[in-house]
């Protein structure tokens, strides 16, 4: 039961149309639409093949569909909508009173057929569907990415639980003039409980939505739900980045995580399976304005065959929780979880809540990966070496040791890991290695969890990082998509936060498929823009600062740490300086005045630049020895 529908593609990027018929005005329109098309025999015309996208999401059986048209030669006799596409040379033989043109910006397309339309017709698009002109970036095109700059929030309030959403117009430094954040809030059920459009303030300024405000706002009850944000008016950069602080009135339920990634995948994979005394909720978000039929959300151990099938079936923009332990109940960390998601939801978040002797229970929220389907292995990697020297790099943060245990599990990312041929290695914050092992060629279905304590035995080094790369020593395939989750648990709290990533070059001039990976403009990228949010009162955030080098780089970064206030404007700037190889763990508190981060306040952020380097960063929020969270970054 998986949806039929394109929504991303690593050679083309983003696909609009999914957006532009999904979007919930849209939907409404379309509600509209198609109990008009229901009235009498209707004749669909389907120029650029959208047909069949658009009957994935909207149920058509209602329609009289005396036939379909088609103006592409290749697609003459290929079944559209239940009926055998004719050329659209035949349209004026239809006695249909009503055509349906299955294309946006669809005037010029109507035009082309007029003189085949069939006498006194009635023409209808998906044009009926558009958004207002006031929302769009570029009116020209509909279907322009740009104007369906669009995520969706996983946001929560009431029973002492709130959510926080965090970043910055980071659009009108790119050339955007007015651009305006229009929020649709669902319910569990899918329903709209709140709506509004609020201009952005300026360049560089920061923009806060918490649920606790929300609330208040629309004099709201509790509710868990969906947050649908859609940025207008945007320019240079249609991805809506955000940090998303789950937080509440007692300190066991801090998390934080970033965006959803807004294109919906078939898989998912870093889900990982509940200890003796944990809950791992999977909170599945329906992306679409169609329900998620019963039976096609479904869970499997990582590297086995046997999928069980949620019975349930989710509503049109629904959030559902599904407790892990329903579908495979035998499961047990450090096994992963693997999501067949049908691309009926974005990147979903799961929750872990650790039982125990503990009243109220923690918990913790992160984010699951979406598990590539189209690569294949790359047998130029293993030959990389005398070129790229350590290759693709996965690092991450190891907290102080005297009062955390940092965790490593590297997860399958892609259909095609059979096996991962892996290394760990750890480095002091000067970049000298402290210690490391081969963990061999993992098999798909392996549970190999490393903690770092016994990786660096004997070490007096308390906190660096440690980097997860390819090793051929035993054979196996690569393909350029490793990923891990790491996992840091509090020794004294029991507070854990966990976040999972992906694998790069990182700092080699010499490029290889687009790596070093660049956001803005052509590999290499060699410099650094990094986004540190700071969160509610009274949490303080930290950073940990990575400078990974695949080959030698520059010794020394040269980092700058630039502090803003609300309104975007710069109130400080520190530089610092990390050793190639090494790490920086520090707080804003640390190089800037405690004048300058009351100035700042709550919704102020760091900046982190760097023209020499890529950095790779992790942030979160500390409340002294009570609880913290943890998470990667993200620039603009």
């Amino acid at each position: 039961m998986a949806l039929k529908i394109e929504t991303f593609s690593n050679a083309k990027g983003g696909n609009a149309f999914f957006k532009a018929i999904g979007h919930p005005l849209a939907a409404r329109e379309a509600a509209a639409l198609l109990r008009d098309l229901g009235s009498g025999p209707v004749a669909v015309y389907d120029p650029l093949g959208y047909a069949k996208a658009f009957a994935e999401i909207y149920d058509l059986s209602g329609l009289d569909i005396a036939a379909v048209y088609v103006q592409d030669l290749e697609d003459i006799g290929v079944e559209i909508l239940g009926r055998q596409a004719q050329p659209v040379t035949d349209l004026p033989g239809s006695s249909a009173p009503k055509v349906f043109v299955t294309a946006f910006d669809a005037g010029r397309l109507i035009d082309h057929i007029r003189h085949l339309l069939p006498k006194d017709a009635e023409v209808v698009s998906l044009d009926a569907l558009r958004l207002p002109e006031a929302m769009l970036t570029n009116t020209r095109n509909y279907l322009d990415s740009l104007n369906f700059a669009t995520n969706l929030v996983f946001f929560r309030e009431g029973g002492g639980h709130h959510t926080r959403l965090a970043t910055a117009n980071y659009w009108s430094g790119y050339g955007a003039k007015a651009p305006s954040a229009w929020c649709c809030l669902m319910d569990e059920n899918g329903r709209p409980l709140a709506e509004w459009s609020d201009p952005l303030p300026g360049a560089g300024a920061s923009v806060v939505i918490d649920s606790k405000d929300v609330r208040e706002r629309f004099g709201l009850g509790d509710f868990c739900g969906s947050l649908f944000l859609h940025v207008c008016g945007i320019a240079g950069h249609d991805i809506v980045k955000y940090a998303l602080d789950t937080y509440g009135d007692g300190d066991e339920v801090l998390s934080c995580t970033h965006d959803a990634n807004s294109w919906p995948a078939d898989l998912y994979g870093g889900l990982p399976a509940p200890k003796d005394d944990e809950k791992v909720l999977l909170w599945v978000q329906n992306s679409h304005p169609a329900p998620v039929p019963a039976g096609s959300v479904g869970l499997n151990l990582m590297g086995e065959a046997e999928i069980s099938w949620l019975d349930r079936e989710i509503p049109p923009f629904g959030t559902l929780a599904i407790d892990t332990a329903e579908l495979l109940p035998a499961a047990r960390w450090p096994q992963q979880i693997e999501v067949q998601a049908g691309k009926h939801f974005v990147r979903p978040r799961y929750e872990v809540l650790a039982n125990g002797a503990m009243t109220p229970p923690r918990r913790r929220i992160a984010h699951a990966n979406v598990e590539r389907v189209d690569l294949k292995p790359d047998p130029r990697i293993p030959e990389l070496s005398n070129l790229l020297g350590k290759g693709f790099i996965l690092p991450a943060p190891i907290l102080p040791r005297g009062r955390f245990r940092s965790l490593a599990l590297p997860t399958p990312m892609s259909t095609c890991q059979a096996n991962l041929p892996l290394a760990l290695y750890a480095y002091d914050p000067e970049g000298k290695e402290i210690g490391g092992r081969s963990l061999g060629k993992l098999p798909r279905n392996h549970a190999t969890l490393v903690d770092i304590d016994d990786l660096v035995d004997g070490a007096d080094t308390d906190w660096g990082h440690m980097e997860l790369v390819y090793d051929f020593a035993e054979g196996g395939e690569a393909d350029g998509w490793l990923h891990g989750l790491f996992r840091y648990e509090d020794k004294a709290s029991g507070h854990v936060a966990e976040t999972s990533f992906g694998a790069h070059v990182f700092n080699a001039v010499l490029t290889y498929k687009s790596e070093p990976q660049s956001y803005a403009g052509r590999a290499p990228g060699l410099s650094t823009r990094l986004f540190l949010s700071f969160g509610p009162e009274p949490y303080e955030p930290v950073c940990h600062l990575i400078y990974p080098a695949s080959t030698p780089w520059h010794a020394k970064s040269e980092t700058h740490l630039m502090l803003y206030d609300r309104d975007g404007q710069q109130l400080a700037e520190h530089e610092v300086r990390i050793a190639c190889g090494g790490s920086l763990l520090w707080k804003p508190a640390d190089f800037f005045s405690a004048a300058d981060m009351r100035k700042a306040g709550p919704a102020g952020y760091v900046i982190i630049r760097d023209m020499t380097c890529r950095l790779f960063g992790y942030h979160g929020l500390m409340n002294g020895e009570k609880a913290f969270s943890f998470d990667h970054m993200f620039g603009f």
